[in-house]
């Protein structure tokens, strides 16, 4: 009796530890997208304040400026991207486990 209690107990759990592994995932890609978005947004802080000691003018400053600000725009927007793919594949996932704990429920 104990052992079929465990059984079920442990059956009846299952979809509760699919859905923290699908949350563990999710903030393991989400946590890696914002190293790579931080490294790659302090790689270019740096490579602008390199690019700002070779400027002539104010032109070449501005110049210098928006090609800055188009690389962390095009790299924030990436990487929104990028999060924004990861949660919908985990709700997607976690939807399909919902929808099939539910269907345990209707009576066959």
């Amino acid at each position: 009796m104990f052992q079929d209690f465990t059984k079920q107990f442990g059956t009846s759990m299952e979809p509760f530890k699919d859905l923290v592994d699908i949350q563990t995932k999710m903030l393991e890609e989400l946590t890696r997208q914002q190293m790579e978005c931080t490294k790659s947004c302090i790689e270019a802080t740096i490579q602008q304040t390199r690019e700002m000691q070779k400027c002539q003018n104010a032109t070449d400053l501005i110049e210098l400026q928006k090609a800055y600000a188009k690389e962390l725009e095009d790299t924030l927007r990436s990487v929104g991207e990028q999060n924004l793919k990861a949660l919908q594949e985990a709700r997607a996932a976690i939807e399909k486990i919902t929808q099939s704990s539910l269907e345990s429920f209707n009576p066959k």
